[in-house]
């Protein structure tokens, strides 16, 4: 096998740890949420719907930014609209997340996740791990070392155990 089959063999890996730039977010309370608040520190984020059969986990959602915070772990949740499962305005989806799960973690603005029109974030979680949410409730945990420590689909819970331990590994590692 020659060096350069090797090398383009673990070339993957080497792009899959670096790390992701900090990001801001239109917030849906005005202003912004910059994830280097979190610097240091690991946070998930989470695209959002307020019309789709997971819609519940935003009380799970809560519950771990609740449960975690205090101890830096960082939360956005993101709705979008790329499934067609928002509601009209930013406006209605503060109101009902409010209003049905007591949501007070960082909520973003409605945006796109995937495709050419993604936030950059979205983008950037691609390039660098492959990931593009396939639908609503998608998991992103960014480690305190700005990587990606993993993804989850729709299907895993806020308070799934392999979740829960992957948080809490990472706020081991920055304490």
């Amino acid at each position: 096998m020659s060096f350069a089959l090797l090398a383009s063999s673990l070339l993957p890996a080497v792009v899959g740890a670096r790390e992701i730039a900090s990001h801001t977010f239109a917030s849906i309370d005005g202003g912004t949420i910059d994830t280097e608040l979190w610097q240091g520190k690991p946070y998930l984020v989470v695209n959002t719907a307020s019309r789709c059969g997971f819609t519940k986990q935003y009380a799970g959602l809560q519950k771990l930014y609740d449960e975690y915070r205090v101890q830096g772990f960082g939360m956005i949740a993101v709705p979008s609209d790329d499934f067609n499962q928002e509601l009209d305005s930013d406006a209605e989806v503060k109101s009902f997340c409010e209003i049905n799960y007591g949501i007070s973690m960082p909520m973003s603005k409605t945006m796109s996740v995937r495709g050419s029109e993604a936030h950059p974030f979205f983008k950037d979680v691609k390039a660098l791990s492959g990931f593009v949410p396939k639908w609503n409730f998608n998991k992103i945990l960014i480690g305190g070392d700005g990587k990606v420590v993993g993804t989850w689909g729709s299907t895993t819970k806020p308070m799934a155990a392999q979740l829960i331990k992957a948080i809490e590994n990472e706020l081991s590692k920055s304490q």
